[in-house]
């Protein structure tokens, strides 16, 4: 069989099946052997209509033909006559067998690929072929389907009594199916074929993507030596997400005050890990992720980092069942105002350069297989009409692929929280960095430099005391803390400490000018950046019309602005710089857009800060400029307002500061709604003026007189973001204070941190009223572990108090405290042994190890009186409990029955709390006969088997919390409880009251 004769034969087979489908047959056995020209005669009534309908449909053979004819006279040549009829005879009959009806086609949501497999799972392919022969029929197959989908999608909807009318709108419907199937790709038939070149492409495209994306620039705007790159592997760092409902409150409440100094603990290895999770584990719950993070958060960093280890097999924990994965990296930045890509152009932008040799249908086949990552970079960088397609093409894709896993990134303000719910998206959002995320990028950032040797400003071996002496600013100075929240401020903040000898500025005013001066002008200025000499602007000229831009903003409350707005202001300040030639504000605009640092585009034709407190700081300085202290006044009682006004304050001079402070001193008096408020404000302000007169003084020191002592528990934080300038004014004795005041003065203390702070604390020692005492321990969270056992907890009488502990810095110390005999371990040990290593206890509360443990350890508390074990996590030895013979109380988290039916308890143990699961069976709990109260809590309310068989032990006190007690009234085993006493707190219950009266039993709720 020739080639010609072949191509023919497969074009006349896919222009039958289409002229089946369309004419509306029924698919009889009879039909399917019939020639092309009887079935329209068998169709179509008149000599004149079949005429013309087999017309059409010979002219779209001929068009299958034209495509299918070079092809085959190049794969023909390897093939014996036999072996190239039985492929065209395989298509062919496949092509007789199979559903080609709308309804198949509508099922594979008009895909092509989809269509093959699921004809190929239900007709099968012939038997009996070699290699050659089955990759040629596979790529022809394959091919026709294509074209017969193509077809099917281009014929007007039949109708006999309407035939006339279609064939006059169809008299050039060959020609157009013909130019339909031009368009198809040439790859789909002259890139390499078969799975066979599957592997070596795979291999070549890893490398190509591990490689090529391992890489990242730590910071390109303080000196070259720290802006060159080092590999992102090295420097790639755990974040953090959250599930995603929208985030309104989170960002809200942002501006409302400046963070506050986290607990210590956070600083520690093994501290708290804060409301999220990491971000991987959080990747690992789900297939589908719609990740929402700010700008600088490492949205597309966290991608570039997945796309690298996907590529090198190298995922852990969480996502250790991602490796095999071929990651897909789509930049949606590079299909603005384009169509977006089809999965044989997903490749383009990372490996462009093997594109060309990539096996036909590769990435449909990773797709398909359930073998790709797709990750998709910036939806917020398209212009608001395009995203609503991005939607579309995900939804057509996940259709086609469904077991393929996507993470798809956004700034929160382009894609809403259900943006992608239909798709059945889940929604995290990459929070900012906490104090342990930022220490851990400190000493990640420090050894990725290692990388630069020579280059860099100090010595290889000098970079430990870089990173110390960062780590240490840190912790003290809440506004480093603040600045430094994602990654890209984050790594400014190394690159300034580095760059300027481990001196950071004095305070957060010097900081913020230092940061923008560097930023702005004097890297571009130092090296001579083209660019920035052609401009012709000065420092002075860059932050007047950032200011101006900045103050318009903040004006408008708004962090984000039109480009083409923000030209026109630009423009109307420029005409009023009478010594500058240029006033093109479009032109200058894009130059500090790129040039400066500080503005950036969020999406295609929108501009904003990199930071929101660059943006405050420079409308501060404006409003100072241009005397808006009047409309600062007016806004103080706004708490988006309230870093602004801070800072504002140090910038205005003498009289500009007694109107501003004068003025929200003044609303203070007369407006009682807002007077506490103000008064704060007033009180921060004084962190960054530098004097005020006499009598504005005395004012301020009568505001926060007014405010102490705190009283109530939610007063210390809104003092503390005051600052240590609040320290004075606390008293050096708690004496005059009420037990309440006092307990909250030295809450207040703990959370402004800082030396000063810790020896105020340690004057506080000796008032040995409960709530203090309780207020002085919890401090230790907020200081150095040992400095502060050192200064106060060694000196505070700790015998039957809890002592929390919350990081291991802690628990290393606690053999240095006298007294101690009640702790609470409020973080995963690494190793449950270390408990065997404390003073001996008598109540004792542990997060169980993550990898389990033994608890023989608590032979070392023989006086133990309560132990609390929460997690999971199995545990040996648990015959221990029973040999500890003081241990009257119980505390477990259970989620299978094994854990019940091993625990043995000594007579001694007379109250027992779980925590179970709803599938839990509480069967075994009736053999413990010495329990007095038993208490179980579920964290879903539902029914644990075994439930009746608890009820009926006499005597027993039991406490039910949070169960659908109504459930098990009216479940079919249900038996009246034999209890002395049922407690029901947070149940679901019977609408009847009565339900409940069980004789001889006491029925408490709560």
């Amino acid at each position: 069989m020739s080639a010609e004769a072949a191509a023919l034969r497969l074009g006349t087979t896919v222009a039958k099946a289409a002229a089946d489908m369309w004419l509306g047959g029924r698919r009889r056995e009879q039909d399917r052997r019939l020639e092309m020209s009887e079935l329209i005669r068998l169709r179509v009534s008149g000599l004149r209509y079949q005429r013309g309908v087999r017309r059409q449909f010979e002219e779209i053979a001929d068009a299958v033909y034209d495509r299918l004819a070079p092809f085959l006279e190049r794969e023909f040549g390897g093939l014996e006559e036999s072996s190239r009829q039985a492929v065209i005879d395989g298509v062919c009959d496949t092509f007789g067998a199979a559903d080609l009806s709308d309804e198949a086609i509508l099922a594979a949501d008009a895909h092509p690929a989809e269509l093959v497999r699921r004809v190929t799972g239900a007709v099968g392919p012939p038997v009996g072929f070699g290699e050659a022969e089955t990759r040629l029929y596979e790529v022809l197959f394959a091919e026709c389907v294509e074209y017969y989908v193509r077809i099917v999608q281009g014929l007007p909807v039949y109708e006999e009594r309407a035939l006339t009318e279609l064939l006059g709108r169809t008299t050039s419907l060959g020609a157009e199916i013909a130019r339909v199937l031009e368009r198809l790709p040439d790859r789909s038939l002259f890139a390499p074929e078969g799975t066979d070149r599957d592997g070596g492409f795979r291999r070549r495209y890893l490398e190509l993507v591990s490689t090529g994306l391992d890489e990242v620039e730590l910071f390109r705007r303080t000196s070259d030596r720290a802006a060159a790159q080092v590999r992102l592997s090295v420097a790639y760092i755990s974040l953090r997400a959250t599930g995603d409902e929208g985030g309104a409150r989170r960002r809200s409440a942002r501006h409302a005050l400046p963070l506050l100094r986290p607990d210590m603990s956070d600083w520690e290895t093994g501290g708290g890990e804060g409301a999220g999770m990491r971000v991987e584990a959080a990747l690992g719950g789900s297939s589908r992720v719609l990740l929402r993070g700010e700008a600088g958060s490492g949205k597309t960093t966290l991608l570039r980092w997945l796309a690298v280890t996907a590529a090198r097999g190298a995922f852990t924990g969480e996502l250790a069942d991602w490796n095999g994965l071929t990651p897909v990296l789509v930049k949606l930045r590079e299909y603005s105002g384009r169509a977006l890509p089809q999965p044989e152009a997903m490749l383009d932008s990372v490996a462009g350069q093997i594109t060309g040799v990539m096996p036909k249908a590769w990435v449909e086949r990773q797709l398909a297989d359930g073998k790709a990552l797709l990750l998709i970079d910036g939806v917020d960088e398209l212009l608001d009409t395009e995203r609503r397609g991005v939607r579309e093409w995900l939804h057509k894709l996940l259709m086609a692929y469904g077991d393929v896993r996507v993470v798809v990134t956004s700034r929160p303000a382009a894609a809403g929280a259900d943006w992608l719910r239909r798709e059945e998206f889940t929604a995290l959002h990459l929070d900012r960095m906490t104090p342990p995320d930022l220490a851990a990028f400190v000493r990640q950032w420090h050894q990725a430099v290692r990388e630069l040797g020579e280059e860099l400003p100090c010595t290889v071996e000098e970079l430990p005391r870089y990173e110390e002496s960062l780590l240490t600013s840190l912790k003290d100075r809440p506004h480093l803390q603040s600045l430094a929240g994602t990654p890209l401020l984050a790594a400014m903040l190394c690159a300034m400490h580095l760059n300027r000898g481990s001196q950071l500025p004095r305070d957060r005013m010097e900081l913020y000018r230092n940061a923008l001066h560097t930023l702005v002008h004097e890297r571009d200025a130092d090296r001579n950046v083209p660019s920035a000499v052609d401009s012709r602007l000065s420092l002075g000229d860059k932050l007047v019309l950032l200011r101006d831009l900045a103050w318009r903003l903040s004006d408008n409350n708004r962090s984000e602005i039109a480009v083409e707005q923000a030209a026109v202001h630009v423009g109307r300040k420029l005409a009023g710089m009478r010594h500058l030639e240029e006033h093109n504000g479009g032109k200058v605009l894009e130059q500090l857009r790129d040039r400066s640092g500080v503005l950036r585009s969020p999406a295609v034709g929108r501009l904003d800060f990199v930071h929101r407190t660059f943006q405050e700081y420079l409308a501060a300085e404006e409003a100072a400029e241009e005397d808006r202290i009047g409309n600062l006044v007016e806004r103080a009682h706004l708490d988006l307002w309230r870093e602004t006004i801070i800072m504002a304050a140090g910038h205005a001079n003498r009289p500009q500061r007694e109107e501003l402070l004068g003025g929200i001193l003044d609303r203070a008096r007369d407006e009682h709604r807002h007077a506490r408020k103000l008064r704060l404000l007033a009180a921060a302000c004084q962190e960054t003026v530098p004097e005020v007169s006499e009598g504005l003084a005395d004012r301020l020191d009568a505001a926060v007189d007014a405010l102490l002592p705190p009283r109530r528990p939610t007063e210390p934080a809104g003092l503390a973001a005051v600052g240590t300038s609040l320290l004075p004014k606390l008293p050096r004795s708690l004496r005059e204070l009420t037990e309440k005041a006092a307990a909250q003065t030295v809450r207040t203390v703990a959370l402004i941190g800082g030396r000063e702070a810790l020896d105020l604390l340690a004057g506080y020692v000796g008032d040995e009223r409960n709530a203090v005492v309780k207020e002085l321990i919890h401090a230790w969270g907020y200081f150095d572990a040992e400095a502060y056992v050192e200064q106060v907890l060694c000196r505070v009488p700790l015998r039957g108090r809890v002592v929390d502990v919350t990081h291991s810095g802690q628990l290393r110390l606690l053999s240095r405290l006298g007294g101690v005999d009640t702790v609470a371990i409020a973080y995963p040990l690494d190793d449950f042994t270390a408990v065997g290593e404390l003073p001996p206890l008598v109540s004792l509360s542990v997060v169980s190890p993550k990898k389990g443990g033994d608890l023989s350890a608590l032979r070392a508390h023989p006086e133990l009186e309560f132990f609390g074990l929460a997690g999971d996590v199995p545990m040996s030895d648990p015959a221990v409990l029973r040999d500890l013979p003081r241990l009257q109380q119980l505390v477990l988290e259970v989620r299978d029955a094994q854990t019940l039916r091993t625990l043995r308890l000594g007579p001694q143990t007379r109250r027992l709390a779980l925590i179970v699961s709803p599938g839990a069976d509480l069967t075994p709990l009736a053999e413990q006969q010495d329990i007095a109260i038993l208490d179980l809590y579920t964290q879903e309310q539902g029914i644990p088997r075994g439930l009746n068989t608890v009820t009926a032990v006499p005597g027993l006190w039991l406490g039910l919390h949070h169960f659908d007690v109504a459930a098990w009234l009216r479940s079919p085993d249900f038996t009246p409880p034999k209890l002395e006493r049922l407690a029901l707190s947070g149940c679901t219950l019977p609408e009847d009251p009565h339900a409940l009266d069980f004789p001889g039993v006491t029925v408490v709720v709560h």
